[in-house]
């Protein structure tokens, strides 16, 4: 596997409850982690927000695959800008390529770096207003 296509859900304190939804609906196998999962100097969490869920991803039957994480409070929910797209993958040259060529225009909202769960991540707004998620390593 090089790189995945992966639409993310932003949700507003409900993510546990969207994810077991769309399970409802797509069948198949849920993983997630909570934001206290990830606390440290580095990543500090509010005490009240360490069960919201960081990530929730869904493997669904028939192919279909999707993400939810709980907005926190160090960000700001937006309900138009609720879908963000996440590229995952091994291929870090390719995925540090589209980081580049995405941001071109755009906001880099978190730089590509080491992640406090072991990957490189990145986040950034392109110039068309679209959110994305660049993940290296564990690509689910």
């Amino acid at each position: 596997m090089a790189v995945q296509l992966h639409a993310y859900i932003n949700c507003n304190g409900n993510a546990r409850e969207a994810i077991a939804f769309y399970q409802s609906v797509f069948g198949g196998e849920v993983s997630m982690n909570t934001f206290g999962e990830f606390a440290s100097e580095a990543m500090p969490v509010a005490e009240d927000e360490k069960d919201n869920i960081m990530h929730a991803y869904l493997k669904g039957d028939n192919g279909i695959e999707l993400m939810a994480s709980d907005t926190p409070s160090i960000m700001t929910y937006q309900e138009g800008a609720r879908i963000t797209l996440s590229l995952s993958g091994d291929d870090y040259a390719l995925l540090e390529s589209y980081f580049n060529k995405l941001s071109e225009g755009g906001n880099v909202t978190m730089p590509l770096a080491d992640s406090p769960w072991g990957d490189k991540f990145g986040s950034l707004t392109d110039k068309f207003g679209v959110n994305w998620f660049i993940n290296f390593g564990n690509a689910s």
